[in-house]
């Protein structure tokens, strides 16, 4: 008879469990059910928008969800068989694992959507290229759950790679790190894609992720309050029995300390008021110092030229088709204008220079008109 070693973690499981089965106390108080009932909420609220991405935009719904304490027997009885099921485990941030489960069906429905169809006649039995399109679709959602999860938990979480299998009735289900008579918690989510799909989806997590997250969120909350309540208490041990406030010390004002002729008055001395005296400013620049345009000369400025321009409705847009001439409000001889970085600087004309377009100068804007082309 082959012997199965428990690690110290599974034992300290089954004694809190067998604990309280004795005390009569639930695996989940209901508190802890309706936090993730929010958790799942708002974690698959995030996955729906990221599977309406890849459904080309189609509209995906996900109402509350439902919890429920369930083992992975009679998980499976409630099944609609065959699913899709995807499992991933927690690296960092969370212990255990998740696994979410879609049914066959819909399963093809988003698989053909992801092909390019319109889910109208999904496939029966999905082949490789199905399974590999809706373990894509899978995996993106369960990462932007845990990308939510990890938000809201305010630490960082890491999943592994997908593992993606079909479950079928003939078989019991069997799951990395779930146990046939442990507790799990079944979260159940109605999901709808427009008039394609309306059915169920599910996670089922291990009771050690479920613990996970309620104690951090509910857990945490408990011990900063406890610290809280602690802090003044231990504030006041602290105290001796004889303790007397520190009195404030006298302040010390420098203009009323007593001189030795206090009793008798200086007569005020008269101030003297002048005039600054500056010396002139030269306007020459020195000789020996590089004038302060050469530090900007290496700044790159954005240098093109308009050939015209003209304004269309939105009607004449749409009717552009290749071959359309637009007229532009420029004459065939009048000078092309040059800007600099958006400010008008020349006019020149076009010339072709080794098969490319130049631009020749002709005239360049005095400095009057190019500050009014700044306002």
């Amino acid at each position: 008879m082959s012997e199965s070693i428990l690690s110290q973690q599974e034992i300290d499981n089954l004694l809190r469990q067998s604990e309280k089965e004795k005390n009569g106390q639930p695996v989940l108080t209901e508190a802890e059910k309706d936090l993730l009932g929010e958790v799942g909420n708002i974690s698959m609220s995030t996955a729906a928008t990221a599977l309406s991405t890849i459904l080309a935009q189609k509209k995906v719904e996900i109402t509350t969800p439902n919890v429920e304490i369930t083992t992975l027997p009679e998980f499976q009885k409630s099944l609609t068989i065959p699913n899709v099921a995807i499992q991933v485990k927690f690296v960092r941030g969370l212990a255990g694992s998740n696994v979410l489960l879609i049914g066959v069906p819909d399963a093809s429905i988003i698989a053909d959507l992801m092909m390019g169809g319109d889910g109208r006649n999904p496939l029966e039995d999905l082949s490789e290229m199905e399974i590999s399109a809706v373990s894509e679709a899978m995996n993106q959602m369960i990462g932007s759950a845990s990308t939510s999860l990890a938000t809201i938990m305010k630490r960082d979480i890491e999943i592994t790679p997908p593992d993606t299998q079909i479950w079928y009735g003939d078989k019991p289900m069997l799951v990395e790190g779930f146990e046939p008579d442990q507790p799990i918690v079944k979260v159940a989510f109605r999901m709808t894609v427009e008039d394609l799909i309306d059915s169920q989806i599910m996670q089922i997590f291990n009771l050690e992720t479920v613990k996970d997250i309620t104690t951090s969120l509910l857990g945490g909350n408990n011990e900063t309050q406890e610290k809280d309540k602690q802090e003044p208490e231990q504030a006041k041990e602290a105290e001796p029995a004889n303790y007397a406030p520190r009195q404030p010390e006298p302040r010390q004002e420098a203009a009323a300390a007593p001189s030795p002729n206090a009793g008798s008055q200086a007569p005020e001395q008269p101030v003297t008021v002048q005039k600054p005296v500056f010396g002139e400013l030269e306007n020459k620049p020195s000789s020996n110092k590089p004038s302060n345009i050469d530090l900007i000369m290496d700044v790159p400025l954005e240098f093109s030229v308009v050939l015209g321009k003209t304004k269309r409705t939105i009607r004449e847009i749409l009717a552009l088709s290749p071959g359309s001439v637009v007229e532009l409000d420029k004459l065939a001889e009048e000078p092309l204008e040059i800007y600099v970085n958006g400010k008008l600087l020349a006019q020149g004309e076009v010339v072709v220079i080794n098969e490319n377009f130049g631009i020749r100068i002709t005239s360049i804007i005095n400095p009057a008109e190019r500050v009014k082309n700044l306002k």
